[in-house]
């Protein structure tokens, strides 16, 4: 634990250091004509808002481990039946899944970055459609304007991540796959048999709140857009994608296992506790006998 305290407080350190070197590429002579904007690097821009959401969500995660870490050993009847559940190989599918939509909202929210370095929500201000169109013509998202190679060789990144339409066409559509799969996500443990008898009631709450905040935050981003881009709602949206970003981290902190040295600590507790709790961990009803996580610990074979 010290040493994720002390990784922690260097990303904090190194935060500000990005917040500096963001800040510098805006400050420029031409500011001192009348009109003119500052205007900062969209890479220093995206640099410093994911460190912030690397930094916070490092805190978040180990406060909800710490908090689940609590639980379990305040009730260790409970904590066997859950480790049970989670130890379950029907489960695995749900959890390698959470974890990669996790993934996906945070690039989901860093796309959303350079939309707004670029000012792209200020152009297309229309939805699903842009302008007349589902997506605009080749030719402007993947325009020669932008490279700067003479084989043209970094014509697609360079569009990607200085092309206001092309910003604005990747963020909705990783927005829509991000929302799309977290509807399946919620579809699968519904429908899906194993997922019922398996998820814990936590997670399930979890889940909601996930699908709650996901609708929300495709509203804001939807009227955002269409009422071209109000302070307000815009800085809403960006709130948005951090309580989503949020409820998935809480998600995995109540479907992902534990640590292995607390799986330890727990076994220990379960075998002082009392023949009848050792019994339990290893007969457990959820979970197969060969990935019995309590079986691994000779303080519950005796």
């Amino acid at each position: 634990m010290a040493l994720r305290i002390t990784g922690i407080g260097g990303l904090i350190g190194f935060q500000g250091f990005l917040g500096w070197w963001m800040v510098k590429s805006g400050l420029k002579d031409d500011l001192f004509t009348p009109g003119s904007h500052p205007r900062v690097s969209q890479y220093r821009l995206v640099a410093h808002l994911g460190t912030a959401f690397i930094c916070y969500s490092a805190m978040l995660w180990n406060g909800l481990q710490i908090l689940q870490e609590q639980r379990f050993l305040s009730g260790l009847q409970g904590a066997i039946n859950i480790m049970a559940k989670l130890r379950n190989p029907g489960l695995r599918a749900f959890q390698v899944s959470s974890m990669a939509l996790a993934g996906l909202v945070f690039v989901t929210a860093m796309s959303g970055g350079f939309v707004a370095g670029l000012d792209a929500g200020l152009i297309y201000n229309d939805f699903p459609w842009m302008g007349e169109r589902w997506i605009p013509p080749s030719e402007e998202l993947f325009s020669d304007f932008y490279s700067k190679k003479a084989d043209a060789r970094d014509l697609w990144w360079r569009n990607a991540l200085e092309n206001p339409s092309l910003a604005q066409l990747d963020h909705r559509i990783l927005a829509s796959t991000t929302f799309g799969a977290i509807v399946a996500l919620f579809a699968y443990s519904k429908l899906s048999r194993r997922a019922r008898a398996l998820l814990p009631r936590a997670s399930r709450k979890a889940l909601h709140g996930v699908l709650g905040f996901a609708c929300l935050q495709v509203t804001l981003g939807i009227t955002t857009l269409l009422y071209l881009v109000p302070l307000p709602l815009a800085s809403a949206h960006q709130a948005g994608s951090l309580a989503l970003l949020s409820y998935m981290l809480i998600l995995g902190s109540r479907t992902w296992l534990p640590r292995q040295r607390f799986v330890a600590l727990l076994a220990k507790r379960v075998a002082q506790s009392g023949p009848a709790n050792a019994r339990a961990a290893i007969k457990s009803p959820h979970l197969h006998p060969r990935n019995n996580v309590f079986k691994a610990f000779p303080a519950l074979q005796k």
